[in-house]
């Protein structure tokens, strides 16, 4: 079928079923042009808690359209493909971390759980962070407790760095932003000379080192459309540059690959089509379903989150 077909089938079944349609940037271009809203974690959790509607259809991985359920206990959250999983998440089990905490438990650890993780962790947390707000509220962590910072230990890292606060960190990584190199980020360098390096800080540190900025993937369209250059090399997943394309089009940006794939993209975000948003739509499933005890605890420190970030 023709994208303009289904397109025009989204709208109308979204309009049928008085929903919003929520979508990660990372996502494939089709889908953020349909989208009703497009942006990085926080910002799609703080929309998800304010959308009018009955029904959220989510365009991202399944913690991001779980995180959306928490925040919204009364909606029905579809998710096109429910084995849109994500790296990140999948390197932290919340079975490995409980019985962590509790062979622990004399640490008495303040947790601090990248939202990039399942209900579970987040249940187990004390507050959620994204990687545009942790540097703030590591920063208000308590000082009498140590800190386990999961799943990320390269985002950890780098907030460490930045804030001085001493950090446990879990041994996780996101699979795309751990592979990229340091010859793919000098080759860039060598092509287009001049142009600043803008990465993610889920990047690893050799990569955050070659960069000429590390800020999440929201803040990059700030960074980009403010600056005085012309021409930016992109150190994050693909599909940011169709948004960056869009929003700043008066501007080159170039993206480079990793060691396992020259388009840089997470095979996980892209599993999400428009067909599938549209049988979503249509049949109202995958639904996301949480216990109710286990979204309460969630909750949490997601509001905590929320609260912080203002």
């Amino acid at each position: 079928m023709a994208q303009g077909d289904l397109t025009q089938q989204i709208q109308e079944l979204k309009k049928e079923r008085n929903a919003v349609i929520l979508a990660h940037s990372y996502q494939r271009p089709e889908l953020q042009d349909v989208a009703d809203f497009v942006g990085d974690s926080l910002a799609l959790a703080r929309y998800a808690q304010q959308a009018n509607c009955e029904t959220i259809a989510f365009c991202g991985v399944r913690f991001m359209a779980e995180t959306a359920c928490i925040l919204n206990p009364t909606r029905k959250v579809v998710l096109p493909d429910l084995e849109a999983s994500c790296s990140l998440e999948l390197s932290c089990p919340a079975s490995e971390l409980s019985a962590f905490l509790e062979k622990n438990s004399e640490k008495n650890y303040y947790v601090i759980a990248y939202i990039n993780c399942s209900i579970g962790v987040k249940a187990l947390s004390d507050v959620i962070v994204t990687s545009g707000n942790a540097r703030r509220i590591v920063e208000t962590a308590p000082p009498d407790r140590p800190i386990l910072f999961v799943p990320d230990a390269n985002l950890g890292a780098w907030v460490a760095q930045k804030t001085g606060r001493k950090m446990e960190l879990w041994d996780g990584a996101c699979h795309v932003h751990r592979q990229f190199t340091r010859d793919s980020i000098l080759n860039a360098r060598t092509t287009h000379p001049g142009a600043p390096v803008v990465c993610h800080p889920e990047c690893r540190e050799e990569i955050r080192a070659l960069s000429d900025h590390v800020c999440s993937t929201e803040q990059m369209i700030g960074f980009c459309r403010e600056s005085e250059a012309s021409t930016f090399i992109i150190v994050t997943e693909s599909g940011i540059l169709h948004r960056l394309r869009k929003l700043v089009p008066d501007k080159e940006f170039i993206g480079v690959g990793t060691e396992g794939c020259s388009c840089a993209e997470c095979e996980y975000m892209k599993l999400n089509t428009l067909e599938k948003l549209r049988d979503c739509l249509r049949d109202l499933s995958p639904v996301v379903s949480l216990p109710e005890e286990l979204r309460r605890r969630a909750e949490k420190p997601l509001l905590r989150m929320l609260e912080l970030s203002q």
